[in-house]
């Protein structure tokens, strides 16, 4: 057997390991979020520790039990207990894009959309938390929950979240939305679109955007005897309607319905008128339909999340908004990797084998890397 020699002009073949996977959600953490701490244990130690749980859902009790090279639960709760929420707010925008920054161009105009999404919450609230317990309609046995409102670009291939924030009932959604219009602002980024959920629909949150001149679109809400006439036809078409509150403010909207046949689709026939609210764009009813679709993006994002969210029953706020940050990084830097190392090249639109290295692929990566680097626990002591 003959064999090839070997050529040092020949590149070697580009591959990706865990150790890239978890130095690139590690870095954002480091760069941005400093923790006083004396003796040998050090940020970083913290910092695995907290993507540990993550990538494995698990708490900082069972982590601390699972692997030996990790901080035992007193020193990771001591010391996380530091984090700053205000700090970590006026950062997550930072620590969420760090990587991703690089990738988005500021001319290019951009489809964002803003969402809630809510974690149960089982235990009480007291002064610390009462201000972050919001109350809602029954889920997972319970109607308490944190909330966190997101900001997320729906692009295709650049669907990356932008900034999550804790839900704050002292808040309103006009701080939220100003706040993540300054910061879009800020990134020297341009909104195409907006994308809202119905929770959005109010006097208040169109005029505001409306006076900020943003182009939006946000699906009817099917409630009073005129939306529900204007939501009878099977043309598309669009309207007119003046929506009011009970201090008798009121706005002028445009309604853009676009009419689908069901064909048979959950088990319906006939058509169905599709509402929504729209502001800013000379586009048909198809298209306001279609674009709109492309907001469910977000909820593929949570879904994710949700897939390395740590457990914890915790009541501190600080605490819960550091672990839902960290899952929102592990996602980001799972798109920024496709984006980066698995693009297919060649003419025409920008195509990123998904195949190749799926999220599943990605968690498994960083759970090997841990179980290898952190060494997991392979003795147990019995008892008898």
């Amino acid at each position: 057997m003959s064999f090839l020699k070997f050529n040092s002009s020949t590149p070697s073949k580009v591959e990706l390991r865990p150790k890239q996977c978890i130095n690139a959600v590690l870095k954002p953490l480091t760069d941005n979020i400093a923790i006083n701490i004396n003796g040998s244990l050090t940020c970083k130690d913290l910092f695995y520790a907290a993507i540990c749980m993550a990538v494995e859902k698990s708490s900082v009790h069972s982590m601390s039990k699972h692997y030996q090279d990790v901080p035992c639960e007193t020193s990771t709760r001591y010391h996380l207990n530091k984090l700053d929420l205000e700090e970590l707010i006026r950062l997550n925008a930072k620590i969420l894009l760090q990587g991703p920054i690089s990738t988005l161009k500021t001319e290019k105009k951009y489809e964002f959309a803003i969402d809630f999404t809510n974690d149960p919450y089982y235990g009480e609230t007291d002064s610390s938390n009462e201000n972050y317990v919001i109350r809602g309609q029954a889920k997972k046995s319970t109607n308490s929950f944190y909330s966190y409102i997101s900001l997320s670009i729906i692009n295709k291939n650049e669907r990356f979240t932008i900034s999550v924030l804790p839900v704050e009932k002292s808040e309103t959604k006009i701080n939220y939305l100003a706040y993540f219009v300054d910061l879009i602002g800020n990134l020297d980024l341009k909104i195409k679109v907006l994308c809202l959920d119905r929770e959005f629909s109010s006097v208040d949150v169109f005029e505001f955007l409306q006076n900020k001149d943003i182009p939006h679109i946000t699906p009817v809400v099917k409630k009073g005897n005129v939306i529900k006439r204007l939501l009878i036809g099977r043309k598309a078409r669009d309207s007119q309607y003046v929506m009011k509150n009970p201090q008798k403010k009121e706005v002028r909207l445009n309604i853009v319905i676009d009419v689908k046949y069901m064909k048979g689709k959950r088990n319906k026939k006939g058509c169905e008128n599709l509402g929504f609210v729209v502001y800013g764009l000379n586009w048909k009813p198809r298209k306001i339909s279609t674009v709109y679709r492309r907001r469910f993006a977000i909820e593929s994002s949570y879904r994710m999340r949700n897939i390395v969210k740590p457990r914890t029953s915790t009541r501190n706020v600080t605490f819960r908004y550091f672990f839902t940050l960290v899952s929102f990084l592990l996602r980001n830097t799972w798109l920024l990797i496709q984006k980066k190392h698995f693009t297919i090249v060649k003419r025409g639109p920008q195509t990123i084998d998904e195949d190749r290295f799926r999220f599943d692929r990605f968690i498994l990566f960083v759970e090997e890397w841990f179980r290898r680097n952190l060494r997991v626990q392979l003795v147990v002591r019995c008892l008898r």
